[in-house]
């Protein structure tokens, strides 16, 4: 057994025959998740390695020697996983973004045919219930991981319609960078007007933070209810005429478009 961990007195040094990395990572790698699902999954009891169950995403185990389990299925080492899939799909409203719902209301897996869904691959971030739109899912835990984490400030553009007109001053708070209700405070997002009919605008915003629900939250704040809310593109994916439900694999230029996107940080202070 090749764990190392401080609290297993008992366990080996790590082999020398592998690099010994953390749990979490070595599962980011397999493509099974994101590194900060990976944490969830651990604390949530779900992992086991060489048999026993295993909750700190600290320990250092080696993928080429340790057999690590998820949900009771073997975890194949980074090196042995087949190509990573890369899907961009087009979520219809009323779908959620998970793996599988408690309440058994339809996931964006559900989408997909068998012989994607076996090659179980994860959602990158999050589209709520009823907004529509471009979302990314794949095996590659390493790009999600660099995709989600807030200080590589990759830009989202959304399409978004609403009950309503905003003054100029309204689009200058927001441009600016606004507070929301709740206290947090977000980074500028780029706005403009895309058009109007009768009492209806539709804007196009484009952010550059994870915020839980920004777009919604920011609207109400300035009055506005949001009647369509549809993510058009993220980083140097464009949705194009991808029809809602349906899914496509990314070319090879598009992944690697993607891959360069993330390749610096791009950490921008929010402006007090």
């Amino acid at each position: 057994m090749t764990m190392n961990h401080s609290r297993n007195r008992q366990s080996s040094p790590p082999s020398p025959q592998g690099p010994s990395v953390r749990i979490n990572k070595a599962i980011a790698q397999a493509g099974v998740c994101s590194r900060r699902k990976a944490d969830e999954l651990l604390a949530q009891g779900r992992v086991k390695v060489n048999g026993r169950t295993i909750t700190s995403p600290g320990l250092q185990v080696d993928p080429s020697r340790d057999t690590i389990c998820v949900d009771g299925k073997p975890v194949s080492p980074a090196g042995q996983t087949s190509r990573p899939v890369y899907l961009l799909l087009h979520k219809p409203i009323r779908t959620v973004t998970t793996l599988r719902d408690p309440a058994g209301r339809p996931t964006v897996i559900d989408l997909l045919p068998p012989f994607f869904r076996k090659k179980r691959v994860f959602p990158v971030g999050r589209l709520d219930y009823y907004s529509e739109g471009l979302l990314l899912l794949t095996t590659d835990g390493d790009l999600t991981q660099k995709m989600t984490h807030p200080s590589y400030n990759h830009p989202k553009t959304y399409e978004v319609e609403i009950l309503g007109m905003p003054t100029r001053g309204m689009l200058h708070v927001m441009r600016q960078g606004m507070t929301l209700a709740e206290g947090e405070r977000l980074r500028p997002v780029d706005v403009t007007i895309l058009g109007t009919r009768g009492n209806r605008t539709t804007l196009s915003m484009v952010l550059r933070q994870g915020v839980n629900r920004q777009i919604r939250r920011m609207c109400r704040d300035l009055g506005f209810k949001v009647l369509k809310l549809k993510r058009t593109s993220q980083g140097p994916l464009h949705l194009g005429d991808l029809k809602p439900g349906a899914f496509r694999e990314l070319t090879p230029e598009e992944v690697r478009q993607l891959k360069k996107s993330v390749q610096q940080k791009r950490d921008t202070p929010v402006k007090d």
